[in-house]
């Protein structure tokens, strides 16, 4: 990993899409049906949904104080969305259950973090609330006391302090990235606790962080 994204080689990137694009993708299909839903399993490649392109990132050399170019091999960033094939499926009232599975311009596939293709789909479809459910209660301070909620401002500075870290570093960038596409707000919570959807959008505070541009 390189500041929580998965660096990830040819080989493994033949794995990934096998995996996510296909059993993984399918079982949550499955489930979604299995309790009287309607779902289809799809891929950012399927109706050039996604058009990625390779992720670039720097770093300071810890050695020469000099900035770096990271290789994080096949990971991509979703450069451009095409939400027609959404459109077209919610008219269905059918479920899209997307697997972050990408090609370039040039036909090469990527691994795309979840959560920023999650993030780049709710801009495209000028989403009023994105959710990312996860394993954690939300943003923890270094007191492991849950943060209920975050500005764009104070993202950069849990980043200076070092109170974020691993993955959940690019999971506040995306973040960060959709509030100012438009999402009026972005919600990191617990996947554990039962009904944490329901609860965060019935209930008056919700569950987890909420991450917006100015604290409501």
């Amino acid at each position: 990993f390189e500041d929580g994204l998965r660096v990830t080689d040819k080989a493994t990137m033949e794995v990934v899409e096998m995996v996510l694009a296909g059993s993984i993708n399918s079982s949550v299909v499955s489930d979604i049906q299995a309790v009287g839903g309607k779902a289809i399993g799809i891929s950012g490649k399927d109706g050039n949904l996604c058009v990625a392109k390779k992720l670039e990132r720097t770093r300071i050399n810890a050695d020469t104080g000099k900035q770096e170019i990271v290789d994080l091999g096949f990971v991509g960033d979703p450069g451009q969305i095409n939400p027609e094939i959404l459109h077209t499926i919610i008219q269905s009232e059918t479920v899209p259950v997307i697997a972050p599975i990408a090609t370039s311009r040039d036909g090469e596939t990527y691994n795309v973090n979840a959560d920023t293709f999650a993030g780049a789909i709710a801009v495209a479809m000028k989403a009023k609330r994105l959710l990312l459910l996860t394993d954690v209660a939300g943003v923890l301070d270094k007191d492991n006391n849950l943060i209920p909620e975050l500005t764009l401002a104070q993202i950069s500075e849990l980043g200076s302090d070092g109170t974020i870290t691993g993955g959940m570093i690019p999971k506040l960038e995306s973040c960060a990235s959709v509030v100012r596409g438009g999402v009026e707000g972005v919600v990191i919570t617990d996947g554990r606790v039962p009904h944490c959807v329901l609860l965060e959008l019935l209930t008056p505070h919700g569950v987890g962080t909420r991450i917006s541009e100015r604290k409501v």
